[in-house]
């Protein structure tokens, strides 16, 4: 291919919008283009990488037995109606009506359409298991796009799902999908970890998430050297005991328009560890207001609040004056001490503490010397968010925290889904029974994203072999240049009838400007051809590792192709 001939839209300066090195060097490479707030147009070079990423994927799935499939993203309403999830699943599902006032949803995930399918194409036992999967574009309304492929309305994923007789052959189906994962990451050459995960709004009973390292990363890890690893909505942590002492009188005190632990801590002369914080939420699902209580150091986990009322991120805000007021507390100053008990939510850490300062549930006043068995005995649950140096669930060592990308997430399903939209099978005994699921996801684009993350410099994206557009460039110093111009076509026709994908740039332009371009664009491999062409002498430069050498021509195709040979 000759770059005269083909569309490079490299930019030197950094786009307005973009803040992390994938979404700058991904419009300055010339790989994308946008077209409004999280929509994006894939150029050329871009879309050629995201084909090969796609084709991994495609081709690890496929050697795991799953069957590629293709589903309509323009979903009838009755689908997501059937699975209890129209109105659940909240703003960020994006409904339209057509001509005839009939109600759509351009899907963001593949739940509905795929069991509803199935429940269609299988019948009985004998047919399962089953694994069908798709590589197609989902829209999700984001509230505030941003980071480029990272957070779009508009992307590509690979959704698989898979379909069981009972909960045995949904755990082996499960640990295939797993094992396949590492395959397809590994060959992306990503860093990344796997996490325990919550299920969040797709359901279901046991998750892990695939995180791509990465300061750029929109999620913390938590994890220990001991192995265990969860994002941070799902993790756990080690409850500390407080020091033990005497149980002391309930004592009412005074904290004049002091409502923040901060305030209240300062204005008493405590330890925030002494005191216990709350955070009022109105659970507008079940309609009701909902006091959580976490030690005063600690903040309170949203996505942990949300599992413990069974409801969703969409039905749960933050409650107001009033609706704290009509359960009998104060804004401020709200306590669990004589409050409901189907209206608070206690830490299990909160348990543990002792002569603790809590809110008194009316105006300017707090209660000293609060204990949880004598005062506000109640059940408890793990609802606090874990920080670095929380000590771990397993073995109780101080915890790490990193910044991850999720390129990938697998759960169990159960029977969420098939009971509810009525995907059965006939058993043995031709008893009718729901099919066992599960749920395996990877963001393409996302991926993409982040091997950019992961490897780049101040130059531009260093692609692995395997996903870059092209593997290798030509590059003459001055292509007039008779003796350049033989070699460097000479080069090319060889290396192209290899079946390598090859760049000749036979542009008019500075060694320096093309260089630049292609530096950007992360080619693997540079050859320049310069002044000792009629010697057949050239350059290859390696775009990983920067390393520039002087070698016969022959010399640097036999190298690119053993190369090429390896990925």
């Amino acid at each position: 291919m000759k770059a005269s001939r083909m569309l490079i839209a490299t930019l030197k300066e950094v786009p307005n919008d973009a803040v992390i090195p994938s979404h700058i060097l991904l419009i300055r490479s010339g790989m994308i283009k946008k077209m409004s707030a999280g929509i994006y147009n894939y150029l050329p070079l871009g879309l050629r990488t995201l084909r090969k990423v796609e084709n991994i994927i495609r081709e690890e799935m496929d050697r795991a037995g799953a069957e590629e499939i293709l589903c309509s993203c323009l979903q009838p309403k009755e689908l997501w109606e059937a699975s209890g999830r129209w109105y659940k699943y909240g703003s960020e599902l994006m409904r339209i009506k057509d001509r005839h006032d009939r109600d759509f949803c351009l899907a963001p995930t593949a739940e509905e359409v795929f069991t509803d399918l199935t429940s269609v194409l299988v019948k009985s036992y004998k047919q399962l298991p089953v694994i069908p999967y798709q590589i197609q574009t989902k829209y999700r309304d984001e509230f505030r796009p941003r980071f480029g492929l990272m957070r779009s309305r508009e992307f590509i994923m690979k959704d698989a799902y898979s379909f069981d007789v009972d909960t045995e052959g949904l755990d082996k189906s499960y640990g295939l999908m797993y094992k396949t994962y590492e395959r397809i990451f590994d060959r992306f050459h990503l860093n990344y970890k796997i996490v325990l995960a919550d299920s969040g709004a797709i359901g279901g009973n046991g998750s892990h998430q695939f995180m791509a390292l990465s300061s750029a990363g929109e999620s913390d890890i938590v994890y220990c050297d001991c192995g265990y690893a969860a994002d941070a909505e799902k993790a756990e942590s080690k409850a500390i005991e407080g020091v033990k002492e005497d149980l002391l009188e309930l004592e009412e005190v005074n904290t004049p328009n002091f409502k923040t632990i901060e305030e209240v801590a300062g204005y008493l002369n405590i330890d925030k560890t002494k005191t216990i914080k709350a955070v009022a939420y109105r659970d507008m699902e079940h309609n009701k207001t909902v006091i959580c209580f976490v030690r005063g150091d600690r903040e309170v986990n949203d996505i942990k609040v949300i599992n413990a009322l069974n409801t969703s991120e969409e039905l749960l805000r933050m409650a107001t004056p009033e609706e704290i007021a009509e359960i009998g507390s104060v804004e401020g100053f709200m306590g669990p001490i004589g409050l409901n008990k189907d209206n608070i939510i206690v830490d299990n850490e909160v348990a543990l503490m002792y002569n603790a300062l809590v809110g008194a549930n009316k105006a300017d006043y707090h209660i000293k010397n609060a204990n949880f068995a004598r005062d506000f005995k109640c059940e408890t649950k793990d609802i606090r968010l874990v920080k670095e140096g929380d000590l771990c669930p397993i073995c109780g060592k101080p915890m790490k925290v990193e910044r991850g990308i999720e390129v990938g997430q697998v759960f169990k399903l159960q029977t969420k889904y098939s009971e509810a939209m009525g995907c059965t099978f006939l058993d043995k005994n031709g008893a009718t029974k729901p099919m066992v699921m599960g749920c395996y996801g990877i963001g393409v684009t996302r991926t993409m994203s982040a091997i950019i993350e992961q490897y780049h410099d101040e130059f531009g994206i260093k692609w692995p072999l395997n996903v870059a557009p092209y593997h290798v460039v030509i590059v003459p110093a001055k292509y007039t240049d008779e003796a350049q111009k033989d070699l460097a076509d000479k080069m090319h026709d060889i290396l192209n009838d290899s079946k390598a994908e090859v760049i000749l740039d036979d542009r008019d332009a500075s060694l320096g400007f093309k260089m630049k371009d292609f530096e950007l664009i992360g080619i693997p491999y540079i050859i320049i051809v310069g002044r000792r062409a009629n010697e057949g002498i050239v350059e290859l430069k390696d775009r990983m590792t920067n390393e520039k050498i002087e070698l016969p021509y022959m010399d640097a195709i036999n190298k690119v192709l053993e190369a090429i040979k390896n990925i």
